[in-house]
């Protein structure tokens, strides 16, 4: 499914306003225990794009595990993530109380759980706090809240469905208040771009820049399940969706 569990953080509150803090929180990200608990083991790692092979744009794995916070070692991440803490004045004596807000339905609740547990390995405390669905959304528009765990989904697999309402200045769901300039320029080419190999390079290049500055940490992509009956025909299953081909204009039953 094109949707994406994410970490967002709230960047105009301290001391999350602090670039190395944030990026301690990145460091300790185990997604492939997400993966193991949330969908017994099947599910995807990217970056803001959906990974392929389902999803087109997004960046191969052998470039992503180059990446800050996707090396294959945990451990390590959480030392170099620890070494930030105890530089910013945490440790195991002085550990950061935070509540982590998150839609109150399993999608959002249960990673939060994760999230929460993997947080303490850098000295943050965290609380979950379950918020309706009626004042989630709400909510992340007023930035009313520090930390917390998001959905994030497209229905369509492009570029500027992607980046222009995540993460361009000022973008109404760009909920972490992540800007950078020189992105929105590489946005605007790459939208621009014709040439479909090049305009992914450039797709590229911009999930480098978002990873590399925690606009929000992308932990993992879901895969879903269609059951359907053996007499229902040609209903298209979609895999870089989040949706199915809800119009059934092509479905017949065949009984």
């Amino acid at each position: 499914m094109n949707g994406s569990r994410n970490l967002i953080v709230n960047r105009g509150t301290p001391p999350f306003d602090n670039p190395e803090l944030r990026h301690a929180m990145s460091l300790t990200l185990d997604r492939q225990a997400f993966i193991d608990i949330i969908g017994q083991g099947h599910g995807a790692i990217g970056g803001p794009m959906e990974p392929p092979p389902e999803g087109l744009w997004g960046m191969p794995a052998e470039m992503l595990k180059a990446l800050p916070g996707y090396g294959p070692d945990i451990a390590q991440r959480r030392a170099k993530a620890r070494h930030i803490m105890e530089t910013l004045g945490y440790g195991a004596d002085k550990r950061l109380a935070v509540t982590v807000a998150a839609r109150n339905v399993p999608p959002w609740r249960d990673p939060a759980l994760i999230l929460i547990d993997q947080l303490r390995e850098i000295y943050i405390d965290g609380e979950l706090e379950p918020v309706d669905t009626t004042q989630w959304y709400p909510r992340l528009m007023r930035k009313d809240y520090k930390v917390g765990l998001n959905v994030t989904e497209s229905e369509v697999d492009d570029p500027d469905a992607q980046f222009y309402e995540n993460y361009k200045c000022g973008a109404l769901r760009n909920y972490t208040g992540y800007c950078n300039e020189s992105v929105d320029e590489l946005i605007q080419r790459q939208s621009r771009e014709m040439n479909a190999d090049k305009r992914r390079q450039l797709v590229w290049q911009i999930e480098r820049k978002l990873i590399e500055e925690d606009a929000r940490p992308d932990i993992l992509y879901v895969r879903g399940i269609t059951c359907r009956r053996p007499y229902v025909e040609d209903l298209i299953s979609m895999v870089n969706s989040i949706y199915n081909g809800s119009r059934f204009e092509d479905v017949w039953l065949d009984q």
